[in-house]
């Protein structure tokens, strides 16, 4: 069957062509022709791909941090900018800031003076290496209604780097000067002129570290620093610190780490009443692995402390959802305060200078959670369980003087804590944020944690409007605060709630005009016992850019 048909078809194939050879002399034959065909092209540029950002909490700070009640904003959010479209040919263009000074100039009520200049213009090369320095100055006195009701912060800071082709060096040198006047006493029942309430804190203090520049096959890195400072007060207050903090890392392989580091501090304290002093040095080896969605850390310190010795472990581990925009994470971080006088007075200025030198140990066992919802959405929490042995607190010297200042007592107690935040941010044009710490202190040796409040919750909100008009607001709300009044009794003092905006504005290019309200709606809170808030507070001026 299959020869018949192949035989049929070569029949029909031959008489085909026969008859295509045979044309009649009237027929028209068509001339070859080329057929084009022609299809609308649109060029597009491929789309850089944009990163999909997993908010996770910050590393732990391997060099023990002291610990304090202001617990920072854990927000995370992210801006990404892409490059501008160019041909290749040109390359990157360098960054360079078209006016790296200024000069910040302001007035207002309250008898507000302001002033912040910074110079960041200098830079250059040196035996081969490149450096740049960086000046920073201000300065804010204000004074309010009340007889000694005022403040006066002023300081400088200079800093500068040294690039060479192994290393960067590093050195900063602060000086700072801050006046307050303790002015919380009874003014029906006392009178003080302004030197017999007015206290001076001096601060002088230098810095220089240095940290190697590995390239992709070295695994050894460093970043060792040493640190002097000199504090000086009233009454012949003199706190003098020498530190050292030295970590090396060493990278096993791309997903684990290894570290190792000695740190360690010398203070002493002198007074009219005498000296003491708050040593301490620790080793603290640790590793640090990050791998797939998995990343943690352990580390472990041996602390030898002024009296006793401290074993100071930090463990965390995190997780990373696959397929989302969530993580989790667990841990537990034993920190060292040694409270000195600076870390105390910082905290509460109006501190009476001879106290019990004690240091401090914390423990926190805590859980969190991260993630972010859509493009601009991002949040934050951590619900922690605390232990505290020596943990200060800050009560009124006595009704003798009128409540004007506060004496240190260690708390031993646990706690309860909550801490919230979130951000909605849209590119440059605004952003919105929250933030808000929660504790409950139990089982403690004192009453209560005196003078520090329970509920912190702050905002903030900034926005670009036409024009270049850049417009901000805040607004904070402070409560569950526990003091002793003049008769020795508890009080709980009021909830703070503070709120205020500020606008700046271009004039012209290098002139911007702008101004700043606090405390909008008048709020006498009292942060400590006997002191309360300002009220409100208007000021505004002039920032020239040159």
């Amino acid at each position: 069957m299959r020869v018949k048909h192949l035989f049929i078809l070569s029949l029909v194939a031959a008489a085909t062509s026969a008859r295509a050879q045979q044309v009649p002399a009237g027929d028209t034959v068509m001339k070859g022709a080329t057929i084009e065909v022609l299809q609308s092209y649109k060029p597009q540029v491929k789309q850089a791909p944009k990163p999909e950002w997993i908010p996770q909490l910050p590393p732990a700070d391997t060099t023990h941090p002291t610990f304090n009640y202001d617990v920072p904003q854990q927000s995370l959010y992210y801006t990404y900018s892409s490059l501008p479209l160019r041909p290749l040919a040109l390359g990157k263009d360098p960054l360079a800031l078209p006016y790296e000074n200024y000069v910040k100039l302001g007035a207002g009520n309250l008898s507000t003076l302001y002033l912040d200049a910074g110079i960041g213009s200098i830079k250059g090369s040196l035996q081969g290496a490149n450096y740049e320095t960086a000046i920073h100055l201000h300065h804010i006195s204000q004074s309010g209604s009340i007889d000694n009701e005022k403040t006066a912060l002023s300081g400088i800071e200079a800093e500068g780097i040294l690039h060479n082709d192994f290393s960067d060096w590093h050195a900063l040198i602060n000086v700072e000067r801050n006046q307050y006047y303790y002015y919380g006493y009874d003014h029906d029942r006392f009178t003080y002129s302004a030197n017999d309430v007015k206290q001076t804190y001096t601060t002088i203090r230098a810095v220089v570290d240095t940290k190697n520049k590995p390239d992709s096959n070295e695994k050894f890195t460093y970043n060792p620093s040493i640190n002097a400072s000199v504090y000086t007060a009233a009454l012949n207050t003199t706190e003098t610190t020498i530190g050292f903090n030295a970590p090396f890392m060493y990278r096993f392989d791309p997903a684990v780490q290894g570290q190792v580091s000695v740190l360690g501090a010398v203070t002493g304290l002198k007074t009219d009443l005498g000296t003491s002093n708050n040593n301490f040095i620790e080793l603290l080896p640790g590793i640090n692995v990050h791998t797939g969605g998995y990343s943690g850390h352990a580390l472990l310190g041996f602390v030898a402390g002024e009296s006793k010795g401290y074993v100071l472990p930090d463990i965390m581990a995190a997780y990373a959802i696959p397929d989302t925009k969530f993580g989790i994470s667990a841990g537990w971080q034993s920190l060292l305060r040694r409270n000195t006088y600076e870390e105390l007075s910082t905290e509460n200025p109006y501190i009476f200078n001879a106290y019990t030198v004690t240091q401090s140990r914390s423990d926190e066992l805590y859980a969190g959670l991260t993630g972010s919802v859509g493009n601009y959405l991002s949040f934050s929490g951590r619900a922690s369980w605390w232990n505290y042995s020596g943990l200060p607190a800050f009560i009124n010297e006595g009704p003798m003087t009128g409540d004007k200042q506060f004496v240190v007592l260690y708390d031993n107690t646990n706690a309860l804590s909550l801490q919230l935040a979130a951000r909605y941010k849209v590119a440059d044009i605004w952003t919105a944020g929250a933030t808000g710490t929660f504790y409950h202190f139990m089982n403690g040796s004192l009453p209560h944690v005196w003078n520090e409040p329970q509920i912190k919750i702050k905002g903030d909100f900034s926005v670009l409007l036409f024009h270049k008009l850049s417009v901000s607001a805040y607004l904070a709300l402070m409560g569950g605060t526990y003091a002793l009044d003049i008769s020795g009794n508890t009080q709980t003092l009021a909830p703070a709630f503070d709120a205020g905006f500020g606008a700046d504005y271009p004039l012209i290019k290098r002139l911007t005009v702008f101004g700043q309200v606090n405390n909008l709606f008048d709020d006498k809170y009292q942060r400590f016992y006997g002191y309360q808030a300002y009220g409100l507070n208007v000021y505004g001026g002039l920032r020239l850019k040159f």
